[in-house]
């Protein structure tokens, strides 16, 4: 059974940051590319970032670019997103999938509320 098991949300004031965890299980994690996907409150799902599976290439939305730093280690079957400069936007609800994303590859999400 495919699990992914996000954690690290919380609340942080703009300009903090925050690093999230996608622990995977139930599937071969170090042969997937994997995504961060988030949804902010009312609205629909925007891809955030993405690496191959070896870790050696990734990508970052625009609006994500310069401040987020997606990672993984493929010994511990854990994806990481290093958020800094967070700003009132980036709130959101936080997923991992693969990449390109799949059904049955959602986790619960995690949520990050940047506020003040």
């Amino acid at each position: 059974e495919v699990q992914l098991v996000e954690s690290g949300g919380g609340l942080v004031q703009p300009g903090g940051s925050l690093r999230l965890s996608c622990a995977a299980s139930g599937f071969t994690f170090s042969s997937y590319a994997m995504s961060w996907v988030r949804q902010a409150p009312g609205k629909g799902l925007e891809w955030v970032s993405a690496i191959n599976s070896g870790g050696g290439t990734t990508s970052y939305a625009d609006s994500v670019k310069g401040r987020f730093t997606i990672s993984r280690d493929n010994a511990k079957n854990t994806m990481y997103l290093q958020m800094n400069s967070l700003k009132p936007e980036d709130t959101a609800v936080y997923y991992c999938n693969v990449f390109p994303t799949r059904p049955g590859y959602w986790g619960q999400g995690t949520q990050v509320t940047v506020s003040s």
